[in-house]
C-alpha cells in the first residue's frame, strides 16, 4: 500500500519553501524557495536509495536500478516550482508521486526488470524566464547554450546564468540529453487545472493529447505626451494599441473553436502615470490548441492583427517569438493500460485532452508517454485556492504505481 501519511508530511514540507501569508506560494524556477525545496527532494531522494544527479538543465534525477540495469528506464515524475501566487498542487504532486512510488518498491523489496528513474523538472512554469518547460525541453534536445543566454528574467539573468549560480553546468553542447531509446516509457501524475473531471463526477483523466502554445512578446511603442494638452486626432497611444490587440486576439480563439484558446496576461505600461499618454506598452501573448494546423491559422491571423493595429495607430509594433511548441497525441497503449488499471478497481475514468502544456509533451519526442489527471476542486489552479482531495490524490498516486511497476516489469 501507498504510505499516506508520508506522502503528507512530504507535502506539508515542500509547502513551507515560499509558503505567503494568504496561503499560497511563489516558489519560481532556481530561486531560494525553489532551491530549497530541491534540496528537501534530493535529501529524500537519497534516503530511498536513489543515485541522484542534476542534468545540465538543472533537473534533479534520481534512478532505481532494475535487474537488468542495461534496459532503459521508466521516467516518472513532475515539477516543484510554481507561479507568484500560486497554489500548492500543481506539479508537486506528480513529483511526490513519483518519490512515494519508488519507497512502495523499497518497503515491499520488489526490484524490477528495468530501472526507474524519477525526475523534477526543473523550470516547468514560464514566469521566470518566459518560456515554459525549459528543463524538459533541454533533456529531449530543444535547448542550446545560445539559446539559455537569451531567455532573461525581468531582473535581466538568464536562465544559463541562473543554471551556473544553481552549481549547474550548462555549457554541454551536443550532449546530456536522452535520446530515442533511452527511455522505455514515461509518466506523470497532476491536478487537472480545469473543471471537467470534479463537473462529471470522475476519479481520473486518461489524457489523450496536450494542447501546445505560441507565445509572443511584443513591444509597442507610441509617444508620451501630456494627456491634456494632446488632442486625440495627433496621439501615439501605446496602450490605445495594445487594447485592440487584446480584444482582437480574444476574438481570433472565440472564431476558431471550442478547443481554442488565446490569452494576454502579462501588461506592463510605461510611464504608468495618469497625467501621461502612455508611449511604450509589452505584453505577454500566449495561443494554444491541440490541434498544430489550427493554431498556425490563429498564429497567422494575430500576426495580421498586429501589422493591422500598427498601421493604423501610428505605434511601431516589435514581436519576438518566445516559443512555438507543437501539441502531442499520447501513447495509445499506454492509454489503454491505465484504463485496464482503473477499471480494476472500479475508478471512474474518461479520455480528455490537456488545455495546458506539461513535460509529458516533450518527453514523447522519445518515448511512449502517457500523462494522469486527478480532479481540481472547482477547476482552479494557478491560484492560491488550488487544492485536490487526499483522496483523489491516493488514487492517482496509486495508479501511477502500479502502472510504472508493470511497465518496468514487462
Amino acid at each position: 500500500m501507498i504510505d499516506t501519511k508520508r506522502f503528507q508530511k512530504d507535502f506539508r514540507a515542500i509547502a513551507q519553501f515560499g509558503a505567503l501569508d494568504n496561503g499560497g506560494v511563489t516558489r519560481l524556477a532556481l530561486s531560494k524557495a525553489d532551491h530549497e525545496a530541491r534540496n528537501y527532494l534530493i535529501k529524500q531522494m537519497q534516503q530511498a536509495d536513489l543515485d541522484v544527479h542534476i542534468d545540465p538543465y538543472g533537473n534533479i534525477r534520481g534512478r532505481r536500478n532494475g535487474s537488468d540495469s542495461q534496459l532503459p528506464a521508466v521516467m516518472v515524475g513532475s515539477h516543484l516550482d510554481t507561479v507568484p501566487q500560486g497554489g500548492h498542487y500543481d506539479g508537486i504532486i506528480g513529483v511526490l508521486a513519483a518519490l512515494e512510488l519508488v519507497r512502495h518498491l523499497n518497503d515491499e523489496h520488489i526490484t524490477t526488470k528495468h530501472p526507474i528513474e524519477i525526475i523534477d523538472f526543473c523550470c516547468e512554469e514560464s514566469s521566470r524566464f518566459g518560456v515554459a518547460t525549459l528543463g524538459s525541453k533541454g533533456l529531449t534536445g530543444q535547448l542550446n547554450c545560445a539559446r539559455m543566454k537569451e531567455l532573461c528574467d525581468r531582473d535581466g539573468i538568464s536562465f544559463y546564468q541562473a543554471l551556473l549560480q544553481s552549481g549547474c553546468s550548462p555549457d554541454v553542447e551536443n550532449g546530456g540529453y536522452l535520446t530515442p531509446g533511452d527511455l522505455k516509457a514515461f509518466f506523470e501524475l497532476h491536478i487537472e487545472q480545469g473543471p471537467v473531471l470534479e463537473h462529471h463526477q470522475e476519479h481520473l483523466g486518461i489524457v489523450e493529447a496536450i494542447a501546445a502554445p505560441s507565445r509572443f512578446r511584443l513591444t509597442i511603442n507610441g509617444r508620451s505626451d501630456h494627456s491634456g494638452t494632446t488632442p486625440m486626432t495627433m496621439r501615439q497611444d501605446a496602450l490605445v494599441a495594445a487594447a485592440q490587440l487584446v480584444l482582437g486576439t480574444e476574438n481570433i480563439a472565440r472564431q476558431s473553436s471550442e478547443q481554442s484558446v488565446a490569452t494576454i496576461g502579462e501588461i506592463h505600461t510605461q510611464p504608468n502615470v495618469m497625467n501621461v499618454i502612455p508611449g511604450s506598452v509589452t505584453l505577454g501573448v500566449d495561443i494554444r490548441d491541440i490541434d498544430g494546423d489550427r493554431k498556425q491559422q490563429m498564429v497567422a491571423a494575430f500576426q495580421n492583427l498586429v501589422d493591422t493595429v500598427e498601421s493604423q495607430s501610428g505605434c511601431r509594433i516589435h514581436t519576438e517569438r518566445l516559443c512555438d511548441d507543437a501539441p502531442v497525441q499520447l501513447d495509445g497503449m499506454l492509454q489503454q493500460q491505465l484504463i485496464d488499471l482503473a477499471q480494476a478497481h472500479q475508478w471512474r475514468w474518461r479520455k480528455m485532452p490537456s488545455g495546458a502544456g506539461h513535460d509529458a509533451m516533450h518527453m514523447a519526442r522519445l518515448a511512449p508517454t502517457a500523462l494522469i489527471f486527478i480532479p481540481s476542486h472547482n477547476g482552479i489552479s494557478h491560484n492560491v485556492a488550488e487544492s485536490s482531495s487526499l483522496e483523489d490524490i491516493m488514487r492517482g498516486v496509486t495508479l501511477l504505481s502500479e502502472a510504472v511497476q508493470q511497465s518496468a516489469q514487462e
